[in-house]
């Protein structure tokens, strides 16, 4: 157990270290959005399983997880759990490190070297473990954790005694969506460690060749195969294909390696594999939106209109969201938030705060550009505008006056559905709690006792109300790959507060 004096002192310390930050910055527009962004990388300290290291800021948090792989004979330590569970989802969480890493290299030069060097451990964090799901050839680990067991549950991830099943897909079976999107992570991951570990930048690029390869050759959903499928489903089914998942695995190989046969992959692929379809969202289950609007800069920046038809889809994609423009648009709640029914609507505004961000990053490189939406046309400055008012919607511009990142400003979701942070930690309850036991913290109306700084929650509905209720998950639970997207998104913000 850790010694009394350390359970005060690291408190005090990362209050300090708050009150510092306050003071020492003159610019108040950077508060806002500076802060935001140091808690939204923090955030994923909160979600780390394993072996915790000696700088683990979150110290409620420990280890966990230490014998994840052992069925199988093999090391599976590390990585994140997806959300407020205590399960590894290798699709969501190859798809937080794609978010991650592309948030580097967009924005990365805009953070400050304190916040760059964070964002990168977060990022190490999840490759290292990928690299472990496809050590071996013709071979990919898609999750750690029997789901079902683990919610019905509710115990901290330090305690759980829940089965740590490891489900594979070996070849000729297909995993071409989680395999694509493990390629588009490592592929980006290698971009983003370029210039501060030229060795692990290669390792991360040869390994998403190899990755790449397996879910070309056998192609198909992973969720399809019958030995996985009642543990991946229905919590990260592909519902969407996987076709999209080849064409994104393709498009960050390009841009990572330069290499044409990509290039001609996914120009000779675009209508094969539906490069212009489902273009009304971006997740991590449908990667449509982001594909065309990565592929686009190759258009913008670089002349290739042999891919038109990618940044045709990518401009369609802006005009539905534009409330004004004639084509059919995407839902808003009165209070201005993007809006698509189902659970952690948060997830949507993020990424596609996201995509406008970096379409209009990639606009400016072209002079003149704009997009048209047929009654109406827009330029870089309206897009990042829109991205704006998402991000500042998030942090308390909103109907309710209320911060939807956990810790940040004065009101905040204080019962997130998430087991760590509503259960005692292993500091304040050193015996374990089992199964069934946490149910009562479950039951609980008091706030949780851990603050799981910079956690983005689902959000409100479709009429701006929040209920800060544990119990609804689709509201109060954070995931990875809400925060990993916002990222980027506040590293532009805090170095440009002003920016519309």
């Amino acid at each position: 157990m850790k010694p009394l004096a350390s359970r005060f002192l690291v408190p005090f310390l990362l209050q300090l270290s708050v009150l510092i930050l306050h003071f020492s910055v003159t610019d108040s527009s950077y508060l806002i959005y500076g802060e935001a962004l140091t808690k939204s990388i923090l955030f994923f300290e909160g979600q780390r399983s394993g072996f915790l290291p000696n700088d683990q800021r979150m110290k409620w948090r420990w280890n966990s997880g230490l014998g994840d792989g052992s069925a199988i004979n093999a090391d599976l330590t590390g990585g994140y759990y997806d959300a407020g569970d205590n399960i590894k989802f290798g699709f969501p969480m190859a798809f937080t490190t794609t978010m991650l890493a592309w948030s580097v290299i967009e924005f990365g030069e805009l953070m400050p070297p304190v916040e760059l060097r964070n964002t990168l451990v977060a990022i190490r964090w999840s490759t290292d473990y990928l690299l472990k799901t496809v050590a071996q050839p013709g071979r990919i680990v898609v999750q750690v954790g029997d789901p079902v067991m683990d919610h019905n549950c509710w115990e901290r991830a330090e305690d759980m005694d829940t089965d740590r099943t490891v489900y594979i897909v070996d070849a000729p079976n297909p995993a071409s969506d989680v395999a694509g999107e493990t390629a588009a992570a490592l592929a980006a991951s290698s971009m983003a460690f370029r210039s501060s570990d030229p060795a692990y930048s290669q390792t991360l690029l040869t390994t998403a060749t190899r990755v790449f390869d397996f879910a070309d050759t056998y192609r198909g959903a992973y969720s399809d195969n019958t030995n996985i499928r009642s543990g991946v489903c229905p919590f990260y089914c592909d519902f969407d294909g996987y076709q999209d998942e080849l064409l994104w695995g393709a498009a960050w190989l390009r841009r990572a390696s330069e290499g044409a046969n990509y290039l001609d992959y996914i120009q000779n692929n675009a209508k094969t594999l539906g490069a212009d379809e489902n273009i009304n969202e971006f997740g991590w289950d449908n990667k449509h939106a982001g594909l065309n609007v990565l592929v686009s800069k190759e258009v913008l920046e670089g002349n290739m209109y042999a891919l038109e038809s990618y940044k045709a889809s990518a401009e369609s994609f802006m005009c539905i969201l534009l409330p004004d423009s004639s084509s059919p648009h995407i839902q808003y709640t009165p209070g201005g938030l993007i809006f698509r029914p189902g659970g952690s609507n948060l997830q949507h505004s993020t990424t596609i705060a996201f995509l406008l961000l970096v379409y209009a990053k990639y606009l400016d490189r072209s002079p003149g550009s704009i997009v048209n939406c047929g009654n109406i046309s827009v330029g870089s400055a309206y897009l990042r505008g829109m991205a704006k008012r998402q991000v500042d919607y998030i942090l308390g511009e909103n109907p309710n006056g209320m911060s939807y990142m956990v810790g940040y400003s004065n009101r905040y979701p204080q019962r997130i559905h998430h087991r760590g942070s509503s259960l005692p930690s292993i500091w304040d309850h050193p015996q374990p709690i089992r199964c069934k036991e946490g149910t009562f913290y479950f039951n609980s109306s008091n706030p949780n006792p851990n603050v799981l700084v910079g956690a983005i929650v689902g959000g409100p509905g479709e009429d701006d109300t929040y209920d800060d209720d544990r119990v609804d998950f689709r509201k109060s639970e954070p995931t990875t790959y809400i925060n990993a997207p916002f990222v980027g998104v506040l590293a532009f913000f805090a170095a440009n507060p002003n920016s519309s």
